[in-house]
């Protein structure tokens, strides 16, 4: 598979990508110059890391696909002692031993055409350079001055702030990354990527600091024990993902029927679906609700199946506001015995009261649809926003009617997303 970055990739990726490669090549050149400290504990983190990364999850929906190769590298980062005696290696040979078990666990990928994730995989090595230099040179001077490393209350602070510090910057690093390719406000992507890590990410650093405190007092053997639950937390994981990917196809399906059924134009749904979602992540909503969103934006329509006749091109926002009240609890009657969340169902419901009574996600939906109807009834229009500045005339009607129909802010949310041009679909992480 051809991983190489594309042209339209961002400068930020394109300098995380440089500064992997330099900092990579450094450290393996200055290791392989000045010798590998204790080289069955440095094999040992190295074959984890490997075997992590070539079990990685393809196209996963949380922040870490790779939980084992980024807990066996963060341990290795903030290993202090080994079976008791302090362990000397530097920030060159933590880098070292990572990219070897990355590079390593890589090839099977790569052999078999799938995707080894270059940018997750570059993010975990400068966060790892992180935690190497907050944490080596503090150890070598702990061991030249014979000072006890590894144990203790204090030393476990330590730990845990140090991993506190990596979280915060592996966010950082995501959510600059992110913004580079969307333009979306930092701060709320920052806020996303540091709620995205409650799951999993939650698991590997405490996963990797476990490495550590067990490596310093028992060895290099017990890294088997450690791997274990991370082996069982990443199939569990995986199962989550592949039950969610099944529940959101049947969602859109269901969505689908819609225009199978002449209701609605085709790829209406999930116009306002992706428009919904880029809307929610501007205003700074969380990971969750922005898929409650998403949800209830493809179903929004799906009352229509009950109308005899249906409404012509499918624009419901013109209707009368009973008919567009009907259209909605017969919508989330079918979304509430589709099984879809509580929430979902009452965005749905919800997408024809008065403006001012609706929740946030069905003011949301509301206007989405609004816009993708009035854009797609514009002369030469295929639906959707045409072209970065979007459809000026409806944007304008749906101004005309801000305070009434639509909430005011999210008309101008609206007006700054389909500005950019930029669509936001799932986030696959």
């Amino acid at each position: 598979m051809n991983t190489a970055v594309p042209r339209s990739a961002p400068r930020a990726l394109l300098l995380v990508y440089g500064a992997v490669l330099v900092l990579g090549a450094t450290a393996c050149a200055g290791t392989a110059a000045a010798g590998v400290d204790r080289p069955g504990t440095a094999l040992g983190f190295a074959l984890l890391v490997a075997v992590g990364q070539a079990t990685r999850r393809e196209n996963a929906e949380e922040s870490e696909p790779a939980p084992l190769a980024s807990a066996a590298a963060l341990g290795y980062g903030l290993l202090a002692t080994v079976a008791g005696a302090p362990a000397r290696h530097g920030v060159l040979q933590v880098m070292a031993v990572a990219v070897t078990g990355a590079l390593a666990g890589s090839l099977p990928l790569l052999a078999l055409g799938r995707d080894p994730g270059p940018e997750r995989l570059a993010r975990r090595l400068l966060t790892l350079a992180f935690v190497a230099l907050l944490c080596r040179p503090l150890y070598a001077a702990g061991a030249a001055h014979g000072y006890e490393i590894g144990g203790g209350p204090l030393f476990v602070a330590w730990i845990v702030l140090v991993v506190l510090l990596a979280v915060l910057c592996d966010a950082t690093l995501a959510a600059l990354l992110e913004h580079g390719r969307t333009r979306w406000p930092y701060g709320g992507l920052l806020r996303e990527e540091l709620r995205a890590r409650w799951g999993i990410g939650s698991a590997v650093c405490v996963a990797g600091a476990a490495a550590a405190l067990a490596v310093g007092v028992a060895g290099v053997w017990v890294l088997p024990l450690i791997a274990v639950p991370m082996f069982l937390a990443q199939f569990s994981f995986a199962r989550y993902a592949a039950v969610r990917g099944v529940y959101r196809q049947t969602i859109a399906a269901l969505a689908r029927s819609t225009e199978i059924a002449g209701h609605t134009p085709p790829g209406h749904a999930a116009r306002v679906a992706a428009l919904s979602r880029a809307m929610g992540r501007e205003l700074g909503l969380s990971e969750r609700r922005l898929t409650v969103l998403e949800y209830a934006a493809l179903m929004h329509d799906i009352g229509q199946l009950s109308l005899v006749d249906p409404v012509p091109g499918g624009a419901t926002s013109g209707l009368p506001a009973a008919q567009q009240r009907r259209i909605a609890v017969l919508g989330a009657e079918v979304a509430r015995q589709a099984g879809v969340p509580a929430e979902v169902a009452v965005v749905v419901e919800r997408q024809a009261d008065p403006c001012y009574r609706q929740p946030l996600g069905a003011r949301i939906v509301r206007a989405a649809n609004a816009y993708d109807e009035l854009a797609a009834a514009e002369p030469g229009a295929t639906g959707g926003a045409d072209g970065p500045a979007g459809c000026p005339r409806a944007l304008e009607r749906l101004r005309r009617a801000a305070g009434t129909q639509y909430e005011p802010a999210v008309v101008e949310c609206l007006a700054r997303v389909v500005s950019r041009g930029g669509l936001s679909g799932p986030r696959t992480g």
